[in-house]
């Protein structure tokens, strides 16, 4: 029997599957990364709800090719200042002749780098700023906030936050306790 044969009999069968499963990769995204989510809040006052609403959000749940192939979670771009390594790949941007062309973004060794480089970012970043008046359980004022300070072109970004954040009852990582203060304890 042929490879090819083969293939398309365990397609037939079931046993291989190429559908996409939103609830199971998003289940799956959450019980990887909501511990570093939390970490992240204590470290620098940025919701866990946001940060997992935004990394499932941009990386489509872990499955981009941007958070696979340049482990970069929140589709943060390179910047003039970046001298980190670099991911290119065709994004929004456009030349002066209205083609798209490919962006910069920036590539990490780990997913941790990517999660604590952008806590950075949003912490250590100006325009950022007044999203640290929010209290870190007001996950709507926050998702809103990120809007208008910038950090997405689409209009429905806050919302697809929210709804992500509801959806998954991301809300509950905001009140939770410090991982690295459980380890300390036992």
């Amino acid at each position: 029997m042929s490879i090819g044969r083969v293939i398309i009999l365990f397609v037939c069968i079931g046993l291989v599957s190429f559908d996409f499963n939103p609830e199971i990769a998003a289940t799956e995204y959450i019980e990887a990364y909501k511990d570093l989510a939390v970490v992240e809040m204590y470290r620098t006052g940025i919701p866990a709800s946001i940060t997992l609403a935004q990394g499932l959000h941009e990386s489509h749940y872990g499955t981009s090719k941007l958070a696979k192939e340049a482990n970069n979670h929140f589709g943060i771009k390179c910047k003039n200042y970046w001298t980190g390594k670099t991911y290119y790949y065709k994004d929004d941007d456009f030349n002066r002749k209205g083609q798209l062309i490919e962006s910069c973004f920036r590539a990490y060794e780990t997913d941790i780098d990517s999660y604590i480089d952008r806590s950075n970012f949003l912490s250590q970043t100006e325009r950022y700023s007044p999203l640290f008046n929010f209290d870190k359980t007001d996950y709507t004022a926050w998702a809103y906030g990120l809007k208008f300070c910038g950090y997405a072109t689409d209009d429905n970004y806050a919302q697809k936050l929210i709804t992500k954040i509801e959806k998954y009852n991301l809300y509950k990582y905001d009140t939770s306790e410090d991982p690295f203060r459980q380890l300390i304890k036992h």
